[in-house]
């Protein structure tokens, strides 16, 4: 049986803003030559999240998925670890809820630019919704 929170879950993009972007020495992601390297992991989930649009939002595993992996939870301890120079808010867990501890300052980031927010009966009382995640189309 299905969870609620999986009809809020994104499909994975296809293509999305932040799939053109690359490293700081140049080179693009798609092309790391060590994907097991710790440091061009982390520099590369830095500069996806660093291109997340205002407003909008990845998962965890987008992120990863971004990069060719599958380590969300990577993705969550790099975020925890080096996240707070980039737009850290504009990671959620696939079910569109904020970085766990940080949702207050999470919903000042979102009201200020503009993301779409949708009232949750679960705390903190709000998720971003669908339409707010990158990839995600109006149908």
């Amino acid at each position: 049986m299905s969870s609620p929170d999986e009809s809020v879950r994104p499909e994975p993009a296809a293509s999305s803003p932040v799939e053109t972007l690359s490293l700081s020495n140049g080179e693009p992601m798609s092309e790391i030559e060590n994907p097991s390297d710790p440091e061009a992991f982390v520099e590369a989930v830095l500069s996806v999240v660093d291109g997340i649009p205002a407003g909008r939002v990845m998962s965890y595993g987008q992120v990863a998925a971004t990069l060719g992996s599958r380590s969300a939870r990577g993705v969550g301890r790099i975020m925890a670890l080096h996240g707070s120079d980039v737009a850290w808010w504009r990671v959620v867990q696939a079910s569109g809820f904020p970085p766990a501890g940080h949702d207050a300052r999470a919903h000042e980031h979102y009201v200020a630019e503009g993301t779409p927010l949708v009232e949750s009966s679960r705390e903190p009382g709000f998720r971003v919704a669908r339409s707010g995640f990158v990839g995600h189309e109006d149908r």
